[in-house]
């Protein structure tokens, strides 16, 4: 993608995990990674390359290329159990924060609420009745992803002041 040739190697392989990132930190925010949660994130952004504007789609093949091996990479992530996970995980995803700037900003927007979206249909692969109550408490505390910042655009009267 033509807009991140301005970030570094660890700003673009940051971008390309941000979705296995999510997927472990939602699907083992309690502890256990849900075999159905997994294959539903990864369905989930497979539709993703097809089912978004032109450059979300391209992202989303782009992370596809090495989805799976990412994924397994970060459930290896921490031994150190799930609440260590957590946190790095969180702390790592955090790192887009300084990313978002870097990017065009109406991409950045578009990104920022597809992961918040990909974190949802993550935590709703498991359990419950047709996705309801299948969120666990631990899910929920994440399922916002609360260690990233709004991306909001300016309005042009905002620029102007």
């Amino acid at each position: 993608m033509e807009q991140f040739n301005k970030l570094s190697a660890e700003e673009t392989d940051l971008l390309k995990e941000a979705i296995p990132i999510i997927t472990v930190l939602i699907a083992g925010a309690d502890g256990n990674i849900d075999p159905k949660e997994e294959a539903w994130a990864k369905k989930v952004a497979n539709i993703r390359t097809y089912n978004n504007p032109d450059e979300l789609n391209e992202y989303y093949k782009w992370v596809g290329e090495s989805y799976e091996v990412d994924v397994h990479k970060h459930m290896k992530f921490s031994t150190e159990g799930t609440e260590a996970r957590t946190k790095e995980l969180s702390d790592k995803l955090a790192g887009l924060n300084d990313i978002f700037p870097k990017l065009d900003p109406e991409f950045a927007k578009e990104l920022y609420e597809s992961l918040k979206t990909f974190a949802n249909h993550v935590a709703r692969a498991s359990g419950g009745i047709l996705g309801y109550g299948s969120i666990s408490n631990a899910e929920k505390a994440l399922i916002d992803l609360p260690m990233l910042n709004e991306v909001i655009i300016p309005d042009d009267e905002d620029v102007k002041e």
